[in-house]
């Protein structure tokens, strides 16, 4: 009788201890699939509320922000997100201190003129639950002219990391164009981020304004020289690689004024670089 009881004691015990570790498993795989969104952000107002709403899915959502002097801080904290406002000194510093600041490992960056639809939210959370083994994963970008999608002009082939593990991945300390390094394999989703870079000629014009600076600042720091090839045949070229070599005519008169600006845009970034050597002197 008395092992019957020793032996059944052991049993509870097992029991309850299996079930105290199913448990605790349980809380760390529900942790470990927690996710944080992550938005920089410099006078977005037209943008942010439905960049915020379109990342609703995440466990937190947080927007780094360069001191906007519009209304963006308070659209954002009235939506729920966690500010964080940082002085900017290039793209990669500021996503890094973000990412740093981030209470859960897996993280999604967000630009703020770009959206995350319903079957890419569904991807997004099978791909954290299920990772295969991969520490970040690939999206491609649908670019929207205004309203209008646009297929050609190289835009169909743009893709960048977005979801990975901040354990795992980091920006690479680039000023513009920034790229994730990464410990580990790397996958794609499907889906695409739906990215509404151009909403107005002025937006447009002040973004790129923005990254010809960065370009420029960082040939400069690489001794880069200007000459006549660059402010001539390249625009030049940059205009007939999107717009001819890419098939960008095919889009129309929205491929037109891409390849057109992107022309311009490598135009000002040595014109920029031109000055930062004439300054110097």
């Amino acid at each position: 009788m008395a092992k019957i009881t020793f032996i059944s004691n052991l049993l509870c015990r097992l029991i309850k201890t299996n079930t105290k570790f199913t448990t605790y498993k349980k809380e760390v795989l529900k942790e470990s699939i927690k996710i944080t969104a992550i938005i920089p952000t410099l006078n977005e107002e037209f943008n942010i509320e439905d960049a915020i709403k379109s990342v609703g899915f995440a466990d937190e959502i947080i927007v780094i922000d360069s001191f906007s002097d519009d209304q963006t801080v308070t659209l954002a904290k009235r939506l729920g997100a966690r500010v964080i406002q940082r002085e900017f000194d290039n793209f990669s510093s500021q996503k890094n201190h973000a990412i740093h600041l981030a209470k859960h490992n897996w993280i999604y960056i967000l630009d703020a003129d770009e959206r995350v639809n319903l079957a890419l939210k569904d991807e997004i959370l099978h791909a954290i639950k299920s990772p295969n083994d991969c520490v970040g994963f690939y999206i491609y970008r649908a670019f929207y002219f205004f309203d209008r999608k646009i297929n050609y002009g190289g835009w169909q082939r743009d893709k960048v990391i977005r979801l990975f593990r901040k354990d795992k991945c980091k920006y690479d300390g680039k000023l513009v164009h920034e790229l994730i390094e990464y410990d580990g394999e790397i996958g794609f989703l499907k889906n695409k981020i739906e990215h509404y870079s151009y909403q107005n000629y002025d937006y447009y014009s002040i973004k790129l304004d923005q990254y010809t600076s960065l370009q420029a600042e960082e040939l400069f720091k690489k001794n880069r020289k200007v000459n006549a090839y660059h402010v001539t045949i390249k625009p030049i070229y940059r205009f007939f690689s999107h717009y001819v070599l890419r098939f960008g005519f095919l889009d129309g008169f929205p491929g037109f004024v891409l390849a057109n600006h992107h022309a311009y845009g490598v135009f000002t970034r040595y014109v920029k670089l031109w000055l930062l050597y004439k300054n110097k002197k």
